[in-house]
């Protein structure tokens, strides 16, 4: 079975960074390669919204709020998805959610519809 497993999330103040990882068992790397990987949020009463993704042969796109100071990497030998985060901002507050999927990218992205999730990690940015 696949499993992913995130952490690195925390209390941080703003202006401050984060990382956050992903680590997937139960694909090959071969098949991790391959997959479309996407680094999602959801804030308190609000709807869950991509943040940053990476399809298998793409460059990485970013939501326009953390563009510039997000960063998404994948090390698919370890078949890890990091999210580097800088100077973050309290409406980054919020759980993030790794997702992963070996079917078309465009359209998972489009529909949020992934078979694999992370368990969701909590990044809090206050002073």
């Amino acid at each position: 079975d696949v499993q992913l497993v995130e952490s690195g999330g925390g209390l941080v103040q703003p202006g401050g960074s984060l990382r956050l990882s992903c680590t997937a068992s139960g694909y090959s790397q071969w098949a991790y390669s391959t997959a479309c990987v996407v680094w999602f949020r959801q804030a308190p009463g609000k709807e869950r919204e991509e943040v940053a993704g990476s399809g298998p042969f793409g460059s990485p796109s970013y939501a326009a709020s953390v563009e510039g100071r997000f960063a998404i990497s994948r090390d698919d030998a370890k078949r890890t998805l990091t999210l580097d985060m800088n100077s973050l901002r309290s409406e980054d507050t919020a759980i993030y959610y790794c997702a992963v999927d070996r079917g078309n990218c465009q359209q998972r992205r489009a529909t949020q519809n992934f078979d694999h999730w992370g368990q969701g990690t909590q990044v809090t940015v206050s002073s």
